[in-house]
């Protein structure tokens, strides 16, 4: 179990307070880069420390380190190679110069070098289609790399050296960076004077400045509200914007006589029909329906509904057996209960010969 050092945990309560009280789980990203920023990556005991300095149970945690991939599962290289591979960058060759690190460093997807310098990843998408194909190392952009170029990368970086990225402040271990996205400065010595934006990316400053558009002004120290001010807020403005509506005018009624603009006939919609019925008609219509396209088309018709009395009394009985856990939410995994239900069914099915007045008594004793 890792035991996080004394700066790791002032960090932390320094990102909490940036929050609200009472939205204090908002904390959790960045919290979850503080902790790979210390180990390399999101282990267990980096979920159990979250958990523990926001009050939430591992699983809410981990469902949420789980579904971001710039969170890692398991030790990462110094170096996070990314090579986009999705359609743009594809085309242009990206795929081309994903293989050709492949085959160079001997590894795979989500693989790390034997020496721990680099570990490669293909990429989905890295918004930047302008620049394609392109690669990041820990998230700063080599733009328009070719196969060989990205060898050269790698190797500059596995012989100790730090390649300067096409756009961006100068390269820095996977766990630097990892600081930076939990929203602590680079503290190195001219870290971020290096690199600078591309063409592509100030195209749309040069045109708002070319038109004298500018954003409106923002003040960043506006503090956040709580949740119990924003709500109140939110109602004050809803009842002043209902006080000042106006009556809406009655919507005009429609005269039998209009017609769709099909060739078939106008035929009221019935408002008895189930969704799934609505739903076939309206993906395969005929004359007979309120969305007349396809005559001749056949199309389900209702059955009988289930009694809901049924229905309400499986429910009670559910919540009955299932006792509330700690987060309020139906347990449903007691193993008493289980093999009391299955006994139950099985006995059920035993009598069902012997007469169904008995197995109904048994079912409303239940």
């Amino acid at each position: 179990m890792t035991t996080f050092t004394e700066e790791t945990r002032l960090r932390a309560r320094e990102i909490i307070a940036r929050y609200p009280a009472d939205r204090s789980r908002s904390a959790l990203l960045p919290l979850l880069h503080l902790v790979q920023a210390e180990e390399g990556y999101v282990s267990p005991a980096g979920v159990t420390f979250c958990a523990e300095v926001l009050g939430l149970n591992k699983a809410q945690v981990g469902a949420v380190a789980t579904f971001y991939t710039m969170y890692k599962r398991r030790p990462t290289g110094d170096y996070l190679v990314s090579v986009c591979t999705n359609t743009m960058c594809n085309v242009l060759g990206g795929q081309e110069v994903y293989d050709t690190l492949v085959e160079h460093l001997g590894v795979g997807h989500d693989e790390t070098t034997a020496d721990g310098k680099i570990t490669l990843e293909h990429a989905e998408c890295l918004a930047a289609c302008d620049y394609g194909p392109v690669m990041t190392v820990n998230y700063d952009f080599f733009d328009g790399v070719d196969p060989q170029g990205a060898v050269g990368v790698v190797d500059e970086l596995r012989a100790g050296g730090r390649p300067m990225p096409t756009r961006g402040a100068r390269l820095c271990t996977l766990k630097e960076m990892a600081v930076q996205l939990a929203g602590f400065a680079d503290e190195r010595e001219g870290a971020v004077a290096d690199g600078g934006p591309g063409a592509a990316t100030l195209r749309g400053l040069r045109l708002a400045e070319q038109h004298g558009i500018t954003a409106p002004g923002y003040d960043p120290k506006t503090p956040i509200r709580s949740k119990a001010e924003a709500d109140r807020a939110a109602a004050e403005a809803k009842a002043k914007t209902e006080a000042g509506k106006a009556p809406a005018p009655a919507a005009p009624v429609a005269k039998p006589e209009q017609v769709t603009g099909s060739t078939a006939p106008d035929v009221k919609a019935p408002d008895d029909k189930s969704p799934q019925v609505r739903t076939a008609e309206t993906r395969q219509p005929d004359a007979a329906t309120a969305v007349p396209d396809a005559p001749g088309t056949k199309v389900p018709t209702d059955g009988a509904p289930p009694a809901s009395h049924d229905a309400q009394a499986a429910q009670a009985a559910g919540v009955a057996a299932n006792a509330p856990a700690g987060d309020g939410k139906p347990a449903g995994d007691e193993a008493g209960a289980q093999q009391r239900n299955l006994k139950e069914a099985e006995a059920e099915t035993g009598a069902a010969g012997a007469g169904s007045a008995a197995a109904s008594e048994t079912g409303v004793q239940k």
